[in-house]
């Protein structure tokens, strides 16, 4: 049925695009002709407390994969142990204060947080270094058969549609380029408000279509209602028209994906029909502010053994990150429906982070959940500034403790509950982690103004002397530094490997200098977020939902007056904890100086992350996608711009359509 469709309404160029009209109706605001002929499927809401009940017989974990999640939350829990320990010696003279017992735990559980991640980490580095595929699913090469249709999904919310056009032209000619264009049809599913609006980037698909007719369909509409937000964009093509492709890929407004990637993915989804997911690592690209240069360069040295890690010891019980990923439409449609929660936002209403808790649902069905760290091709972009970066933030802050309310849902695989906990506590942490420094401080105080008891046991006849154990300090510091800092210097390690054997000169040289200047900067930018992320975990528990607004993806200059701005209440709780600080006791500046620079220069740091990085900065922090770019990637830009002309070329005709007829006399 879907080739019949397809060839139908590709054919001949003389027919409309599509006969949609029939299911459009009043849900869409855009025309009906550029929709194709409905093929319905049902995607019914799943109830997360009913007994469930599935044919799919889910795949056991295997003694490997057991060994490897033994030994990450093993080795995590046996270095917090050894953390506990050795704090409390630090802490104690005879025994623990209360205050002392609350600065040990909140400090235990941040390390312990730490410590999980970087043993992650260290098992993908292994992995990498061994020679193994940490890829979950065989992924097949570009050059065999491939039969399903698969539709490329781009889910829009006020963008530039020009840069969606050239995102989709240049994809559409790689897959031209190869001979596979046939089987791939390009859906833009917008949800952008407003009628204006709505017609300038209907204008520019339209002639998006008309231009890729003959190499692949491109089919537009927009909604008149967006319930459910990005997740019931996708359940109204799902809905709509499913049935017609046994795959789709979903792709965000700053994705891009190779034809080359596309193929073998589709190949993978046909060989194995337990896979109901596969999520690419994309490649962060594109971006020109320091901040982007940085979080760019990050991705690169440290990404792969973060995802391969994560690849390892999730195995096919992984997650889904909500865009570059394929998924099998029936397997979807069956199972990871979502419905309203109980009561309202934040914690009520659509599901906001809702690829995690799909992934989850899919695994309920006994679908494997896939991820391919190693699978080059998958590329996004970032936001360019700081406070972009904290608008999304708090958005993904309140998805995620959205999750505690149905961690506990019937039916779930042991993985899927630790992947919504852990989605939850990623943000919870840096509520820890700024508690325990506001009791680190109180206990300063107290220790300058509580006299020690040297008689604990009242029938000890002679006192207890406080014993100051300096080398236990010591340890403790240089193994939590240690620990912190372990991921960076395996991915620095891995990168040096890398360059050498792409003989690239000074690759060494560069890569160090890169994961310097990034760790630096990382330690400055982590009390900035530790208390963006604490005030968002503060206002979803006071019930303050974070509201749906578009993201920023274009640069733009950012004053230091609106900076200044932005991070005053950082730099004002900066100033209060350092004169506390000093006041209690000089020495305890010098330990809170981390934490206190970072706070005092946030406003002159978010200026200058949010600006266009020095050539010689962009030059340091540089990756492989910055110094060559993919050639799918050049023709993005080039087409991106092609497409920004074309677009300013419709906005003057409009503009011409609508002035006032001029008078003869002011026309000679």
């Amino acid at each position: 049925m879907s080739k019949t469709m397809h060839d139908t309404v590709a054919a001949d160029a003389r027919e409309p695009l599509g006969t949609g009209a029939s299911l459009a109706g009043v849900r869409d605001a855009s025309d009906p002709a550029l929709l194709p002929t409905g093929a319905p499927m049902a995607m019914p809401a799943q109830d997360f407390w009913s007994t469930v009940e599935h044919d799919r017989q889910r795949k056991r974990a295997t003694v490997s994969v057991v060994a490897t999640r033994t030994a990450v939350f093993g080795g995590a829990a046996l270095l917090t142990a050894m953390f506990a320990a050795e704090l409390y010696d630090v802490l104690s003279v005879a025994e623990a204060t209360p205050l002392q017992i609350v600065f040990l735990v909140l400090s235990t559980l941040a390390f312990g947080w730490i410590a999980l991640g970087s043993m992650s980490a260290a098992l993908g580095f292994f992995s990498l270094v061994s020679g193994d595929r940490p890829d979950t699913i065989e992924l097949p090469d570009a050059a065999g058969p491939l039969v399903a249709r698969t539709a490329l999904l781009f889910p829009v919310y006020h963008e530039e549609p020009a840069s969606i056009a050239g995102t989709i032209e240049a994809i559409a000619n790689d897959l031209e380029s190869r001979d596979r264009a046939n089987v791939f049809d390009v859906f833009i599913l917008s949800d952008t408000r407003g009628d204006d609006k709505g017609a300038a980037e209907e204008e520019i698909y339209r002639n998006l279509a008309e231009r890729l007719r003959g190499i692949v369909p491109v089919y537009y509409r927009r909604r008149l209602k967006n319930a459910a937000r990005k997740s019931g964009n996708i359940k109204d093509w799902v809905e709509r028209f499913g049935a017609a492709y046994p795959h789709f890929v979903i792709l965000d407004a700053d994705s891009v994906m190779s034809g080359e990637t596309l193929v073998r993915l589709a190949r993978a989804m046909e060989r194995d029909p337990r896979a109901g997911l596969i999520q690419t690592v994309p490649r962060l690209t594109g971006g020109s502010t320091l901040l982007q240069r940085l979080q760019q360069f990050a991705a690169h040295v440290y990404g792969p053994i973060v995802a391969s890690g994560l690849a390892v010891w999730h195995r096919e019980e992984g997650n889904y990150w909500g865009h570059n990923a394929i998924i099998r439409t029936a397997a979807f449609a069956s199972s990871a429906g979502l419905p309203e929660l109980a009561g309202r936002a934040p914690f009520g209403g659509h599901i906001q982070s809702h690829d995690f808790v799909e992934a989850v649902l899919l695994q309920r069905a006994g679908y494997g959940v896939h991820m391919a760290p190693t699978l080059d091709g998958s590329y996004e972009g970032l936001p360019p500034t700081l406070s972009d970066l904290v608008v999304r933030d708090r958005r993904w802050a309140q998805g995620n403790l959205q999750h505690l309310s149905i961690v506990a849902a019937n039916g779930l695989t042991t993985m899927g509950r630790v992947h919504l906990f852990m989605g939850a506590v990623s943000y919870l942490a840096s509520a820890i982690w700024a508690a325990s420094l506001v009791v680190g401080v109180l206990l300063a105080i107290q220790s300058q103004n509580v006299l020690p008891n040297y008689f604990p046991e009242s029938r000890s006849l002679f006192p207890i002397w406080p014993e100051m154990d300096p080398g236990a300090a010591a340890r403790l510091f240089l193994g939590t530094m240690g620990v912190v800092l372990l991921p960076k210097l395996l991915g620095l390690i891995l990168e040096i490997r890398r360059s050498q054997r792409a003989r690239e000169t000074l690759g060494a040289v560069r890569a160090t200098a890169g994961v310097l200047l990034e760790t630096v900067f990382s330690m400055m930018l982590a009390p900035i977020l530790m208390l963006t992320q604490t005030v968002a975990v503060t206002e979803i528990f006071l019930r303050r939902d974070s509201g749906w607004n578009a993201q920023t993806r274009a640069n733009g200059e950012v004053r230091f007056a609106d900076a200044l701005r932005f991070h005053a209440p950082h730099m004002a709780l900066g100033v209060v904890t350092a004169v506390i600080s000093f006041a209690v006791a000089p020495a305890l500046v010098l330990w809170m100086s981390p934490v206190l620079l970072g706070l005092l220069l946030a406003a002159p740091i978010g200026w200058l992350v949010s600006r266009e990085a020095s050539p010689a900065l962009s030059a340091v922090l540089s990756t492989p996608e910055d110094r060559d770019p993919p050639s799918i990637l050049r023709h993005v830009y080039s087409a991106t711009a092609s497409w920004r002309l074309r677009a300013a070329d419709l906005r003057l005709e409009a503009a011409n359509d609508q002035s006032p007829v001029m008078s003869q006399d002011a026309a000679a």
